[in-house]
């Protein structure tokens, strides 16, 4: 497997939960990533697959026991932690913390200033959005769109 990022030490930061996430640099290019550019933030190789198109960006960062794989973006300010899974197509931006066990998949986007854990699934194309959270053993699926300061 050719690896697709490396781990940049220069650009380490530390969470105010004292974990240390260190910036990526793409080592090749793939889909609109060149070769050379600066990504977000990740505790470990574990967190981001070199396999497929997966990236996080800015200042998104990715710890703990949570994955980026398959073709999913995680970027601006977000925050995957925990043992929380993005993959397939999926996108996770703005200010969105998906955490525990968390997933978001297929072509599901979470974004704004929204909140997903315990062991909810955010699916196929649905939409979470605004100031919305979606907690414990919940699922979004389909083209449901959840926004604003609702909850499920």
């Amino acid at each position: 497997m050719e690896k697709k990022y490396k781990l940049i030490s220069a650009g380490k930061k530390t969470n105010s939960n004292g974990i240390t996430v260190y910036r990526i640099e793409s080592l090749r290019d793939f889909e609109d990533i060149k070769k050379g550019n600066k990504g977000g933030y990740i505790e470990n190789e574990q967190n981001l697959s070199h396999n497929g198109n997966a990236w996080v960006s800015d200042n998104a960062r990715v710890y703990g026991n949570a994955m980026v794989h398959g073709n999913a973006r995680v970027s601006d300010n977000a925050w995957v932690y925990g043992n929380a899974w993005v993959s397939e197509n999926a996108r996770v931006y703005g200010n969105a913390w998906v955490s525990g066990n968390a997933m978001v998949h297929g072509n599901a986007m979470v974004y704004g200033n929204v909140w997903v854990t315990g062991n909810a699934w955010v699916t196929e194309n649905a939409r979470v959005s605004d100031n919305a959270w979606v907690i414990g053993d919940t699922m979004v699926d389909e083209y449901r769109k959840i926004k604003k300061n609702k909850g499920i």
